[in-house]
Order: C-alpha cells, then structure tokens, then sequence
C-alpha cells in the first residue's frame, strides 16, 4: 500500500478530520486522525496492519514478537502480529510508567518489535521501547502506520512508517491567526501531558 492509499484509508473511513484540535501531546493541529474509525472495521484493519506487517518483514526479517503500547496500540499491534504470524503483547502504564504485565514475557533470543498506530512526537514510542529493553529480547526496530513528524521524531530505533505525513503542530501560545479563530476540541483519548 502507498501513502495514498493509506491516506485513502482513512479519508474513507471518515478518519481523516480538519479543524483545531488538541492533540494528546498538548499540541495543535489543523488535522487530526482518528484511528479508532479505521480500526472499528475489522476488514478495513486487516488490509492496513496487513500492509505494515509486509513492511516489517521487509525492513526488519522475520519477528517473534510485536509490543504495543496500551490501549491505542493493542488492536494494529494484535493485528499486525496476525499478519506477521507471530505473537503480540502490549504494555500498559504501572505508577505512571509502561511495563509488561499480565504475565506477558520477551524471552532472550526472541526478536521484537514495536508497533504504534500513529506517531507524532515519539513519545509514548519511547516509553514503551525503554520497556521492551527491560527484557532479554532483541528489539530489532519500530513501525508504525502513520508517522505524522515526517521522519523528524526520534524513538531510540529505526521506525518505518506505511506513510508520512508533514502536518503543523503547535504550542498553545504559538497558534497562526488561521487556527486560532477555530475553536479548538480534544477528539483523543488520553489526557493532555503538557
């Protein structure tokens, strides 16, 4: 699948959404995707995960496993490792920090990677990669299905993307007079960090 494509996914989906939105990083943005459309179509997330798990295995070879971070994560990270015939887990915050529970195991040997469904500033990537090194696998690398830093957020790993996107974020005091007239909403999930 093409970036295109993959935008067509989502445009398709009625996930692709323009206005002021808050993102989960604090940030602003005129364009938000809300990835929970896609995945509420089983179909729709079969052909999208299918593709990234080919990319995977193009760019990393065979996986063992796929980590994904909770909740956002589970449902393309479960689906990507279907696609990729491997197992998949996720981890989820304890005391504020991400960590493998629910008698979840990376066993040495074992070669991981991370699924995310959207990155922006690669937080969230980072957390739960510093989460996967607490374990004897090998984390061959990151991947995620739209990667809306254009390359430019650092995970601590190669992170390859089924598309990127070059989308404007914004502080909140820093907003161009075009947004700032738009009432700004907060479509995601989590809570504000910054």
């Amino acid at each position: 699948m093409t970036g295109d494509v993959i935008l067509d996914e989502f445009r398709d989906a009625g996930a692709l959404l323009e206005g002021h939105f808050i993102l989960s990083s604090g940030l602003r943005s005129p364009v938000f995707l809300q990835k929970m459309r896609i995945f509420e179509d089983p179909v729709r997330t079969e052909r999208v995960c299918g593709a990234l798990g080919k990319l995977i295995r193009e760019n990393f070879g065979e996986v063992d496993i796929v980590v994904s971070p909770a909740i956002g994560g589970i449902i393309p990270g479960y689906e990507t490792a279907r696609a990729l015939g491997c197992k998949a887990v996720f981890v989820e915050r304890e005391d504020g920090e991400f960590q493998l529970r629910r008698s979840f195991e990376i066993p040495e040997g074992a070669r991981v990677v991370m699924v995310e469904d959207i990155v922006t500033t690669g937080l969230s990537s980072r957390e739960c990669i510093a989460a996967i090194r607490k374990h004897p696998g090998t984390l061959v690398g990151a991947a995620c299905i739209v990667d809306r830093s254009n390359g430019k957020a650092d995970v601590g790993v190669p992170l390859i993307a089924l598309t990127k996107l070059d989308v404007p974020a914004y502080p909140a005091d820093q907003l161009p007079p075009e947004l700032a007239a738009i009432p700004a909403i907060k479509p995601g999930s989590r809570t504000i960090t910054a």
